[in-house]
C-alpha cells in the first residue's frame, strides 16, 4: 500500500515533530533569500522566535504578487549557479511567477508524484499517459519524473490533437492517463464519433484527474464513460507542481503530504484561521524545498480539511475536494456564486452534456446570468426542451439564489478548449 511507509504512516505526533524541524531548517535557509531577509526585518521576526508550529503564524503570508514584484530571482534563497531548472507561470498577461529549482527539489517533486501514484495502484508494467503540456507547465514534467520513478513505461503525449491521444491509448495498451476533467469528456466523445468503446478496446483503468475544479457528479460521470476510476489530484506550480495531494484509493478526500507542506485554512476575507471542517483559502508552507521556500503562501483555492481517520492508515491530512478560487467567485446581485455550484446542479440532469458557459452581462443597470448548456441527444421537441429548461432553472435559482436564463443548446455548440475550460465570461467588465 505505501511507497514510502516509514513517512506515510507516520502518527500524528510524529508528523507536528518532522514538520518543525523542517520548518525551522526552511527559515533559516529564507534568510539568504532577499525577500525574506527583508521581510523579516520589516516585521522584527527572528527566526529564533519560531518555536513552534503555531509560531507560523507570526510570519505574514506570501502572494502571487509578491512572487511578481520580486520577478525573476528575488526569492531564491540559494545562488543561480545551483539552480537546475525554472518553470514559470502559464498566465498569458502581466508578469509571470516563476519558481526555480535545485536537483535536490527535483528528486523530492520526482518522490512525491511516485508516492501519488502509487498510492492508486499504479505499478511498473502499468503504461502511464500524460496528455498534460510540457515546456514551463508543471504538469508535464511532473506527471513524467513521478511514472517513471516507478518505472511505469510513459508516453508523453502532452495536450491537444485528440484523435492522435486516442491512437496512443488503443496502439500502445495505455492503462493509466492523466487528463483534466473537461478533456477526459472530450476524450470520451471523441471516442464515440471514431466507434471506440474505451470499455471493449482499452485498456484504460485508471485516470488521474486535477488542474480545474469538478464535481462529485462529474468524477461520477467520466467513470462511467470511460470504464476506470478516476483519482483527484491537486498540484500547483508555486508549490512544484503536481504531487501536492492526491487521493487514495478509498476517494474520501485527497491526502496532502505533510512531510512537505504546513497546511493552513484562512478565511480568505479576515484571513484569520477557520475551525476544521470549515470552508476557507488554503494556504501552504514548503518545508522540504532548497532553491525557494515559500512560507505561508496564499493559493486563492478553496476547500477545507476533513476531519477523522482515512481507512487507508495514512494520517496525512485530507483536503476536500477544491471549490473553486477565491478570486474565481462572481458577485451578481450582491450574491457570492462559485461555477463549481452552477456545474453541481447541472449534472444532476441526465439529459444535459458536460459542456456548460456561464456568461454574465449588464442590461440597464442591472447584472444578468445567462447559462448555456449542451444536450445530450438533439431533440426538437419544443414541450420537452422548455420543461426542461423550467426544471433547471428552478434548481439553480435554488442553489444560487438568483434567476438565470437558461439555454439548452445542440451538442458540439459551444466551444471546446484542449486546455482548461473556460466556464465563465464576463462581460460586464467591458461595458461602460
Amino acid at each position: 500500500m505505501y511507497l514510502h511507509p516509514e513517512v506515510e504512516t507516520l502518527s500524528r505526533p510524529d508528523i507536528e515533530k518532522l514538520q518543525l524541524k523542517r520548518l525551522k531548517a526552511t527559515i533559516d535557509r529564507c534568510m539568504h533569500s532577499p525577500f525574506y531577509k527583508e521581510r523579516f526585518q520589516q516585521c522584527g521576526i527572528k527566526p529564533e522566535d519560531i518555536q513552534s508550529l503555531e509560531d507560523l503564524q507570526k510570519i505574514p503570508f506570501t502572494t502571487k504578487q509578491d512572487l511578481r514584484d520580486h520577478y525573476p530571482f528575488g526569492l531564491s534563497a540559494v545562488p543561480l549557479e545551483e539552480v537546475v531548472r525554472l518553470h514559470s507561470s502559464s498566465g498569458t498577461t502581466g508578469t509571470p511567477t516563476v519558481i526555480l529549482h535545485t536537483q535536490h527539489d527535483l528528486e523530492e517533486w520526482a518522490n512525491a508524484v511516485a508516492r501519488c501514484l502509487y498510492m492508486v495502484g499504479l505499478r511498473k508494467g502499468d503504461i502511464f499517459q500524460n496528455s498534460s503540456g510540457y515546456g514551463m507547465f508543471t504538469g508535464g514534467l511532473g506527471f513524467q519524473y513521478g511514472a517513471e520513478r516507478l518505472g511505469m513505461l510513459t508516453v508523453p503525449a502532452a495536450a491537444g490533437n485528440t484523435k492522435r491521444q486516442i491512437k496512443f491509448i488503443t496502439d500502445f495498451g495505455t492503462t493509466a492517463l492523466h487528463a483534466i476533467p473537461s478533456y477526459a469528456g472530450r476524450l470520451y466523445e471523441v471516442m464515440e464519433e471514431m466507434h471506440i468503446d474505451p470499455r471493449r478496446d482499452t485498456h484504460l483503468k485508471t485516470l488521474i484527474i486535477g488542474a480545474e475544479p469538478h464535481s462529485a457528479e462529474q468524477r461520477r460521470r467520466i467513470e462511467q464513460m470511460l470504464g476506470v476510476k478516476a483519482y483527484n489530484s491537486f498540484g500547483m506550480s508555486e508549490m512544484c507542481g503536481p504531487g501536492v495531494a492526491f487521493e487514495c484509493m478509498e476517494q474520501n478526500g485527497l491526502h496532502i503530504w505533510e512531510d512537505y507542506y504546513i497546511v493552513e485554512i484562512v478565511d480568505p476575507v479576515t484571513l484569520e484561521p477557520v475551525p476544521e471542517g470549515e470552508v476557507g483559502e488554503l494556504v501552504l508552507t514548503t518545508i522540504n524545498r532548497e532553491a525557494m521556500p515559500l512560507l505561508r503562501y496564499r493559493t486563492r483555492d478553496l476547500t477545507r480539511i476533513l476531519p477523522g481517520d482515512c481507512p487507508c492508515g495514512r494520517h496525512h491530512k485530507r483536503l476536500d475536494r477544491m471549490k473553486g478560487r477565491s478570486d474565481d467567485m462572481m458577485i451578481l446581485k450582491g450574491v457570492n456564486i462559485f461555477p463549481i455550484q452552477i456545474e453541481n446542479i447541472l449534472l444532476q440532469f441526465k439529459e444535459l452534456g458536460n459542456e456548460y458557459l456561464i456568461t454574465l452581462t449588464n442590461l440597464d443597470a442591472n447584472d444578468e446570468m445567462t447559462v448555456e448548456v449542451e444536450l445530450n441527444d438533439f431533440t426538437d421537441d419544443y414541450g420537452f426542451l422548455q420543461n426542461l429548461t423550467k426544471k433547471i432553472t428552478r434548481q439553480l435559482k435554488d442553489e444560487i439564489l438568483i434567476t438565470p436564463r437558461v439555454k439548452l443548446v445542440p451538442k458540439g455548440s459551444l466551444p471546446v478548449q484542449e486546455g482548461k475550460a473556460v466556464r465563465v465570461k464576463d462581460l460586464r467588465k467591458t461595458l461602460i
